[in-house]
């Protein structure tokens, strides 16, 4: 039997035939290796490290209901000891004064051995809340007694081992993780993060509350947090249970996280507010364009619709002076969403500037795509001959004056130089079949 395993057992046959001197000298030497075996775990189980610990804590809930019981447990254990060691004795002592064995000493020796031989009184013996009511004495074989001290031992050994694992495992554990906290508190400080500020100042708060009260319950009732194993019957066998640490170290993790995003916006917030004056100001630039080009698109186009354009955007350059307040005050945790929707923003306010120039020029670059097709088709009829027709002359003049006039009827000149375009088809398809007078004979 060692320290973590159960007594040894016995044959328990019962008391029957005698036995022979050779057969009680045998089961005298079993007894005998039974007894160090025996006292060697409990002695073990006495300095175990576990025990000392739940002697001295101040315990709690289920831990301490269970130890009250396994105390009970151990100092019976002991008293069964005692009375398995005194009935071993005296057998020893009737066997050494017997040199030659009767039948008679026989039979007592085996009464001794195998029959209910052991009694333990009722005040050392079993508590009403370990063995039933409690009785005046019990009377036990050998077998009998250490199997009942084999339950005791065990069901005693489980308990000290599932504490002494707790205790081992998780204080230790929270330590670290309180250590990485405070190291994160002071990080989170120089940040700007604290709580009633920003959320993740709130969550080390509520992380440093949930380390603090779970150390306490781990220290004063570890069995509270022992997940056995079904179905083993190794004692302790089973875990600690580390949900609760588990939850607030991926708490803490969540929060660094947080923070070191808030510190990376310290590193680069200058250069992102340079970025977003930068990309602001495009956006008035090109609304201003825009606005320019509406009055002339106005003044030189007629029969169009305008789309109006917007003024600047106020709001925003009224946020970003609040996003450059807040790098002034090292106000990172209020920056860093700031910074984000800026951006997204003032891209977004880019392209609609940029939208808005495109819709409110489309009437120019209508405009500058007629003029071009008008110079195209007339140098088109001038590489083949036709400069001085005098109907191809009539209407590009036409569509000349209604294209370079103010304000110009788009569909109207439009309309011109289609009329142009045909008529420079026509004639050089004549001029490609022969030629022809303009009045169609040849």
């Amino acid at each position: 039997m060692g320290d973590a395993g159960s007594f040894p057992g016995s044959t328990g046959k019962p008391a029957g035939p005698a036995m022979d001197r050779d057969e009680a000298d045998r089961a005298l030497a079993r007894l005998g290796a039974e007894h160090e075996a025996i006292e060697t775990s409990l002695l073990a189980l006495q300095d175990h490290a576990g025990r000392r610990l739940l002697e001295g804590a101040a315990l709690s809930g289920v831990t301490k209901d269970r130890w009250a019981t396994t105390e009970q447990a151990i100092t019976l254990l002991w008293s069964y000891f005692d009375a398995y060691a005194a009935a071993l004795r005296g057998a020893r002592e009737a066997r050494a004064r017997l040199r030659w064995l009767n039948q008679q000493d026989l039979v007592d020796l085996t009464e001794r051995l195998r029959g209910r031989s052991v009694t333990v009184a009722g005040s050392a013996a079993a508590t009403p809340s370990l063995t039933g009511p409690a009785k005046l004495s019990e009377h036990f074989t050998l077998a009998e007694l250490v199997a009942r001290m084999n339950e005791l031992y065990a069901q005693s050994l489980d308990m000290v081992v599932a504490s002494d694992s707790v205790w081992s495992a998780l204080p230790a554990r929270i330590d670290l993780l309180a250590a990485e906290l405070n190291r994160t508190r002071s990080l989170a400080h120089s940040a700007g993060v604290r709580p009633g500020e920003h959320p993740a100042g709130d969550d080390l708060e509520a992380i440093t509350d949930e380390l603090a009260t779970l150390r306490a319950q781990v220290i004063s009732d570890p069995l509270a947090f022992w997940q056995p194993v079904h179905g083993s019957s190794a004692p302790g066998g089973g875990r600690p249970d580390t949900e609760r640490y588990d939850r607030a170290a991926r708490a803490l993790e969540d929060v660094r996280r947080e923070i070191d995003a808030v510190l990376t916006v310290r590193q680069d917030s200058e250069a992102r507010l340079l970025r977003l004056r930068d990309v602001l100001s495009r956006a008035d630039r090109t609304l201003t364009e825009a606005r320019s080009a509406r009055g002339e698109v106005l003044a030189k186009i007629a029969a169009s619709e305008v789309p109006a354009v917007s003024g600047p955007p106020t709001a925003l350059q009224e946020r970003l002076s609040t996003a450059a307040e807040y790098r002034r005050h090292a106000q990172w945790h209020r920056l860093s969403p700031l910074l984000e929707s800026l951006e997204r923003e003032a891209e977004d306010e880019l392209h609609r500037a940029r939208a808005s120039l495109t819709a409110v020029t489309a009437p120019l670059a209508v405009r500058a795509e007629l003029r071009g097709r008008l110079d195209a088709y007339k140098a088109k009829v001038a590489r083949h001959g036709l400069a001085e027709d005098m109907v191809l002359t009539e209407r590009y003049d036409a569509a000349r004056r209604m294209l370079w006039s103010a304000p110009c009827d788009l569909r109207v000149a439009e309309q011109a130089v289609l009329r142009y375009q045909q008529a420079a088809a026509e004639a050089l398809a004549q001029r490609q079949s022969g030629p022809t007078d303009r009045g169609g004979s040849a």
